[in-house]
């Protein structure tokens, strides 16, 4: 096999491994034994250290120093005729300057946006909405609230099975798979006043 012919295999093999990443991406594919997300594998830190960044060795690095070495080798070496240790060295340079490229792409741009994510803030007892469809006597309505920054829904059903009409503003007491049991507001302050009340007597 001479030069030019193995830095043009790893051109195709970066490039196609390229495209494969955009496009399990675009159409979430799953090959076995290789999950494929975005393009990018986020790999665990070395010697237990930070496991949320990314590896140096992940699939965008990995195809884009193939792609980067084998077009910059194939290049020198078959249109140029650079002597083959110099294409070696400058393909290799070029390999991991495209390398280089992807992971601090990753490193600053898409995981330097990622926040962890705190359970408490996602916590539905104790939130306070609004019942945006009534709940029927025994039956479920819907409830709209704030949380985590953004507006959502979810079903709801009142504690004691009474009716609530629509627009009451309401707290989750409970919330069992994906329906909101709640209260009408107003009775939580009035129970949480009274017994103030009691104690301070």
């Amino acid at each position: 096999m001479t030069w030019s012919a193995l830095y043009l295999i790893c051109f195709l093999v970066g490039f196609g491994m390229s495209v494969l990443s955009l496009l399990s991406g675009s159409v979430h594919l799953h090959l076995p034994h290789l999950h494929l997300d975005h393009g990018v594998h986020l790999g665990h830190g070395h010697g237990g250290g930070d496991s949320g960044g990314a590896s140096w060795f992940n699939l965008g690095t990995l195809a884009a120093f193939l792609a980067w070495f084998g077009g910059t080798g194939y290049l020198l070496e078959h249109y140029y005729g650079v002597w083959f240790v110099a294409a070696l060295a400058i393909a290799t340079v070029s390999g991991l300057g495209g390398a280089s490229v992807i992971f601090w792409f990753l490193a600053k741009v898409l995981i330097g946006r990622e926040a962890p994510l705190d359970p408490a803030d996602y916590d539905m007892i104790g939130v306070l909405g609004k019942l945006s469809m009534p709940i029927r006597e025994g039956g479920t309505g819907e409830l709209i609230y704030a949380q985590g920054g953004t507006r959502r829904v979810a079903g709801a059903r009142a504690e004691s099975g009474a009716a609530i009409g629509k627009g009451a503003e309401v707290v989750v007491t409970r919330y069992e798979k994906g329906i909101a049991y709640v209260r009408l507001w107003d009775e939580l302050a009035g129970e949480f006043d009274r017994q103030v009340n009691e104690q301070r007597s």
